[in-house]
């Protein structure tokens, strides 16, 4: 059973100011001691969460794509984070998921937020991205994603190799700008995501004032798969690194298997 390494950046953010913001979080990435496997980074972690795609936006060759290619490959890490991306005349709040040989998949956030008009101006995407890493799959999502529990719900399909029903994927992240004003509810909902899908849930949030003046507190966690939090900080900006257990996740799952019970469903794109 093998382990994985991930590391959270709970960080403020420098508002719609791009060359600020990769230059505090590349300090923040190459000060990272010890070894990791996966470092994550707020919703929107290089302008904040803006409603000025206009002015922000970039094509998948710009430059931000440009230095996660090269903090990934330089820290031999997988970097993710979302990001604002303009491609054939649409605007999406797209999570990157960067390898260290700079390839990379990426995933639009499903559910825009109208309260604050991101259905207005973002193309919301039609898929969800289920990567693999050493073995663990994983889910990853955005921010307003959280509220859907549908859109996370664990499916069972046959293992490949031996036939078994196995779950759809093992830990489930969330990139997020979620407001203090409702932390009740981000807290809340990772930790009932994590329990349904008997999976761990990683949440990164930011931290700080945005340019309206909305507070974020962070409270970037993680969850185990049966609800209990293994991390989580309020208020500070924090990078703290931990390590997942394959081997607890498979006792869980095989002691309680609930997974096994759950609902088929198809989900319209």
């Amino acid at each position: 059973m093998s382990t994985l390494n991930i590391t959270l950046i709970q960080t403020s953010l420098f508002w719609e100011d791009k060359s600020a913001n990769l230059r505090q979080l590349g300090e923040k990435i190459s000060a990272i001691p010890g070894e990791t496997e996966i470092i994550v980074l707020p919703e929107m972690f290089s302008t904040g969460f803006s409603m000025e795609p206009g002015k922000l936006a970039e094509p998948m060759d710009g430059p931000t794509i440009a230095w996660m290619k090269q903090m990934a490959a330089a820290k031999k890490i997988i970097l993710t984070g979302s990001m604002i991306i303009q491609e054939n005349g649409n605007y999406y709040n797209r999570l990157i998921w960067m390898l260290p040989n700079g390839q990379y998949g990426y995933y639009d956030k499903r559910h825009l937020f109208a309260y604050a008009g991101e259905n207005h101006l973002y193309t919301p995407g039609k898929k969800r991205m289920i990567a693999s890493v050493n073995g663990w799959k994983i889910n990853l999502q955005v921010c307003y994603d959280l509220r859907f529990p549908v859109w996370a719900r664990q499916s069972a399909g046959e293992e490949r190799e031996t036939g078994r029903l196995q779950p759809e994927y093992d830990l489930l992240i969330y990139v997020a700008n979620w407001p203090e004003r409702r932390i009740f509810a981000w807290k809340t909902l990772l930790t009932a995501r994590a329990i349904e899908n008997q999976c761990y849930v990683v949440g990164v949030n930011r931290t700080g004032n945005d340019g309206n003046g909305v507070y974020h507190s962070g409270d970037s966690m993680i969850v185990d798969p049966i609800g209990n939090i293994l991390y989580q900080k309020a208020h500070e900006e924090d990078i703290f690194t931990f390590t997942l257990q394959k081997e607890k996740l498979g006792e869980i799952r095989n002691k309680f298997p609930f997974w096994k019970d759950a609902d088929y469903f198809l989900i319209n794109p």
